[in-house]
């Protein structure tokens, strides 16, 4: 596609079928274009990649991306060549016939974008294909993986400061959708970039609904929630670990809800058929480690569950902004219990690494459970976190529901005095079930056995319930009164844990609704859609819709890629809904640029007057 030298806004429509820009994007675009280096923050959905692709046509050349996404670099390109524009990439799962014949359309000038992974820029054969050709600019995509202690660190990345010196008139610009303040000054410092034009957006995603449960058997209610609210949707589960995985995806399938498990343990060639099926097919459940989804371009995630505690509000962001990219109401719900408390710490205690990075990490943890415990708004404490100021949004579990928070020091000292007693009197460490089953008073074997029914403290607690106790004692290592250590995971006194003892400090606690609140369905949701066209359609569109979901599929398998390439699932509501009759009154629809018209508009309108779905 020749597009050099053409407005960039052309460009947008043209090609991409947008009539504007959003936010940030057109002073970006114009400030790459004019050859300036950037640094971007933009969240997940808001529109990175056309901060590149757009300069990348403008501009004389080719625009290099580098990406660490070996596995959907042909996803990528494979959207682009519908949009027509001339992609391809050099990585690893080519032959030398594939490679040869991307080099040459490169030091030809016939391609508009090539993709490469990280490791290639360190191979002195891919440096000297580079200076045969005109490079319009470097795009480094994932940008915090350079970041040293960040959750996805490349260690490949770290000698990407070499463009800058390789090629100081090529314009730079590293993109990023999860940064805190100090992750974005160690973006700019390793890669070159602190004199470079920084543009930070705003980390909201107003369609996202955020909602954390307390654990009460996870997968029950991870299966309520998709039959209640998700039927039929496309979306991510993540587990902590492999076996967690392959449980849950077996569980998933026997209550006869499609899943697919992902983890680093499978064999390649699985990986990757999995992760075909989910982009390709409609309504596939992906569960997953956090080995799975950085870069995942599916629009229509409807939702991302986590049935462990992730370790930094980092990674959480990361992972929940996979859900919703098309602007379309979305949720991110947690399962969170004191167990996830635990093995986190004792986690921490067991990493390798110094002193500083155990702190690090218990930081990273601590403003996790920060977020899970808040009976403030949850959106208000994630954009504080990323250093942004926000209101409540009216849609979260704590905004929709609020929960109370109450006087916990009593209830905090009997759990630190029974754990002061144990270790003191009896030279014991116990877990939380024994410290539980003492407040309560119960005369378990257990508690008989070790004689701890003659405690002082035995059978104070009976004012609360066991799953009150559960979270107090969650909430008392969330705040750090409480440690862990040793192999078994038992409790023990922190420094912190003397002044509540003594009286001196006082412990409020989140107390959870009886009854956590459920999202609101998507028909009624009121987060705003980040895109051109509407979230709800009339009740008569219903069927329309589905009818061009149908023929979107049969058109995607024919064409062998994924359905989301053709048209987003937001692009088919705004057809259902203004039903237009013609090719061009088709071309006004978001979304649809010339190519995609060119290529599709008959089988659309075809599909409109009620003929069968097919290919065109």
């Amino acid at each position: 596609m020749t597009l050099a030298d053409t407005a960039p806004l052309d460009v947008l429509k043209r090609v991409f079928g947008y009539d504007a820009f959003r936010g940030d994007q057109a002073e970006i675009v114009g400030h790459v274009c004019s050859g300036g280096d950037a640094l971007v923050l933009m969240p997940t959905g808001g529109g990175k990649s056309l901060c590149y692709q757009i300069p990348a046509l403008v501009r004389p050349g080719v625009g290099v991306v580098v990406s660490p996404l070996i596995a959907l670099m042909q996803d990528q390109v494979d959207a682009l060549t519908a949009l027509g524009v001339r992609a391809g990439f050099l990585n690893s799962t080519q032959d030398p016939e594939q490679r040869r014949a991307v080099e040459a359309a490169y030091r030809s000038g016939e391609l508009d974008l090539l993709y490469l992974a990280p490791e290639r820029l360190r191979v002195e054969s891919t440096l000297r294909l580079l200076e045969r050709g005109t490079i319009a600019l470097f795009a480094i995509d994932e940008a915090h993986c350079v970041a040293q202690w960040g959750h996805d660190f490349r260690p490949d990345y770290l000698a990407l400061s070499q463009l800058h010196e390789r090629w100081p008139d090529v314009p730079r610009i590293a993109l990023t959708a999860t940064a805190t303040r100090a992750t974005h000054t160690e973006i700019a410092q390793r890669l070159n970039l602190s004199d470079a034009r920084h543009f930070v957006a705003s980390f909201d995603r107003p369609n996202i609904q955020y909602r954390i449960a307390p654990k009460n058997e996870p997968r029950r209610q991870l299966l309520d929630l998709l039959r209640t609210e998700h039927p039929g949707d496309a979306g991510i589960v993540y587990c902590l670990s492999r076996k967690s995985v392959e449980q849950t995806a077996e569980f998933l399938v026997g209550q006869g809800i499609p899943a697919l498990p992902y983890h680093a343990g499978l064999d390649a060639a699985v990986r990757r058929r999995n992760q075909a099926r989910f982009l390709r097919e409609d309504g596939v459940v992906m569960v997953a480690t956090i080995a799975f989804g950085m870069g995942i371009d599916k629009p229509d995630v409807r939702f991302v569950a986590h049935l462990d505690l992730p370790k930094s509000v980092e990674g959480y962001y990361q992972e929940t902004g996979r859900a919703g990219r098309d602007g379309l109401p979305s949720t991110a719900w947690l399962a969170y219990g004191l167990a996830d408390v635990v093995q986190q710490r004792k986690m921490i205690n067991e990493s390798e690494g110094d002193r500083a990075h155990r702190q690090r990490l218990g930081q990273h943890l601590d403003a996790m459970l920060a977020l899970c415990e808040t009976v403030e708004c949850r959106r208000v404490q994630l954009l504080n976190y990323f250093g942004q100021q926000g209101s409540p949004c009216g849609n979260c579990d704590t905004c929709l529901t609020p929960p109370e928070s109450w006087d916990g020091t009593v209830a905090a000292q009997k759990v630190l005095s029974t754990v002061f007693r144990l270790d003191r009197e009896r030279g014991q460490k116990f877990g939380a079930g024994q410290i539980i089953d003492i407040l309560l008073g119960r005369r378990t074997a257990k508690v008989e056995q070790f004689g701890h029914d003659s405690l002082s403290v035995f059978g104070v607690g009976t004012d609360l319930g066991e799953g009150e106790w559960r979270g107090v004692v969650r909430q008392l290592m969330a705040q750090g009164l409480l440690g862990v250590e040793g192999t078994y995971q038992t409790f023990v006194l922190t420094e912190a844990s003397r002044p509540v003892l003594r009286g001196e400090r006082q412990v409020m606690m989140r107390r959870d609704p009886e009854k956590v609140a459920r999202g609101r369905s998507r028909s009624s949701s009121k987060a705003p859609s980040s895109k051109a066209g509407p979230v709800d359609m009339p009740a008569g569109a219903a069927p329309v819709f589905e009818r061009l979901r149908a023929w979107r599929g049969a058109t995607a398998k024919e064409s062998g890629m994924p359905a989301y390439v053709i048209f987003h699932d937001a692009t088919l509501r705004e057809i259902a809904t203004r039903m237009p009759t013609t090719l061009a009154e088709l071309g006004t629809i978001s979304g649809i640029g010339e190519n995609k018209l060119a290529k599709y508009g008959e089988g659309v309108l075809s599909t409109l007057a009620g003929e069968e779905p097919g290919a065109p």
